[in-house]
């Protein structure tokens, strides 16, 4: 029989007024953002072995863990669920720029989307492992968590988030993978930096030719000089009317949809496909809002930080889900870093595997696979350890990744819940 539940007096948090929350939300990203520009000293140090992603994640839920705030009690995430991330989502998408992509030849789309195919592969085949190796590690709900993995490494936090809320994942149990989906994405850009600096002998390897990177970058440098700019206090309004507009066209067109869905008989069983989840349609609806205006003007955007506004957004939320992280759960289940490091060597092996058949340069392997593991924020990083005028590239492809994350992260999320 089943112990009797005992209600345990949790302590009062030392600041539970969300205004002052999200001030020192705001403190601690500007704090990690200033701190990890630094071009010299210790803190080129210090973000040369943490990832100031993971800070953000991380000094939010110290808050949490040792009383100061209550993640779970405020209301800050889910404003930030609500209303940044398909702002987010919208202006990340608005970015794309198909044509340019396909500039960058037939080699780079293929190695991005091997990229992205291996992250799908690599959720089956780390479950299957898991599975015989240590059972315990994906027993019960632990599919879920990997639906957030899979939705980071295939877009970036936006579509991560997204997933959170399609499938319902546990604040501890999204947590858990948080740390999984940080600590391994770094250790693999890490493998990838190692390899850029001995791209001639990969290069060699695979036979590729590298003259059409050359052409990439002679294009990428017209396309900035020719775009970019001031923004003006127009251009800005015109960024937020266009997120929050569109975000707030996937709220109105969502509440009818599901009422639809919900009234269709109920042996389809569609609310086991998330149809009848609002948040489903609420990302799925942005990320289209945000595709359609990839074709049109809105696309110039950019030019004055369309993305880097739905990024600040992006961050915002990060940190306000970093604020529900039970940090001590962390350390409960080590096995699930095997399972990352499983998933991300497929990954790798797929890519690998592709480069040498196309013969594909390692800038575009590296890149193509950063632009799904890492997203915006990491793959000009690595595209820049090429040379500085190619990191666009990465964010192009990355930017990519943001329109396909939630919809390949939901097919994958399918399929481990019926693995599991």
């Amino acid at each position: 029989m089943a112990a009797p539940d005992t209600a345990i007096a949790t302590p009062p948090p030392m600041i539970a007024n969300d205004a002052v929350v999200l001030g020192m939300l705001a403190v601690i990203l500007g704090f990690v953002f200033w701190s990890s520009s630094r071009s010299e000293g210790f803190w080129k140090k210090f973000y040369g072995i943490v990832p100031a992603l993971l800070l953000c994640y991380f000094l939010p839920a110290l808050l949490n863990s040792f009383g100061v705030i209550d993640g779970k009690a405020s209301g800050l995430y889910p404003m930030a669920r609500d209303y940044l991330l398909p702002s987010a989502l919208v202006l990340l998408c608005v970015a794309i720029d198909f044509k340019a992509i396909l500039r960058l030849g037939p080699k780079a789309v293929i190695m991005f989307l091997t990229g992205t195919a291996g992250v799908m592969l690599g959720a089956v085949v780390s479950l299957l492992a898991m599975q015989a190796i240590h059972p315990e590690t994906v027993a019960g709900e632990t599919w879920r968590g990997m639906t957030t993995v899979a939705g980071s490494w295939i877009g970036g936090g936006a579509n991560q988030a997204a997933m959170k809320e399609v499938y319902e994942v546990d604040a501890t149990l999204f947590g858990q993978f948080a740390a999984v989906d940080v600590l391994v994405a770094s250790l693999w850009m890490a493998v990838l930096l190692f390899l850029a600096a001995r791209s001639e002998a990969f290069d060699r390897w695979t036979r590729a030719d590298t003259s059409a990177i050359e052409e990439v970058k002679k294009r990428i440098e017209s396309y900035q000089s020719e775009h970019a700019r001031n923004p003006s206090l127009t251009d800005l309004m015109i960024i937020l009317a266009v997120g929050l507009g569109a975000t707030g066209l996937s709220h109105a067109i969502t509440d009818p949809t599901v009422a639809w869905i919900k009234s269709l008989p109920a042996e389809w069983k569609l609310e086991e496909y998330s149809l009848t989840a609002k948040f489903f349609w609420i990302t799925i609806l942005a990320t289209t809002f945000g595709l359609l205006l990839s074709f049109t003007r809105a696309r110039k955007l950019e030019g004055a930080g369309a993305s880097k506004i739905g990024s600040v957004m992006l961050y915002v939320l990060v940190a306000t889900i970093g604020m529900q992280m039970d940090l001590g759960a962390l350390i409960e289940r080590p096995w699930l870093f095997g399972l990352g490091v499983i998933w991300i060597c497929v990954h790798g092996g797929l890519m690998l595997l592709m480069a040498k058949l196309i013969r594909a340069p390692l800038f575009f392997m590296a890149v193509g696979s950063q632009a799904n593991i890492g997203g915006a924020a990491s793959a000009p990083v690595v595209a820049s350890a090429f040379h500085p005028s190619l990191a666009p590239v990465g964010v192009l492809l990355a930017v990519l990744g943001y329109a396909l994350g939630t919809y390949c992260a939901y097919i994958v999320g399918q399929i481990l819940m019926r693995m599991a």
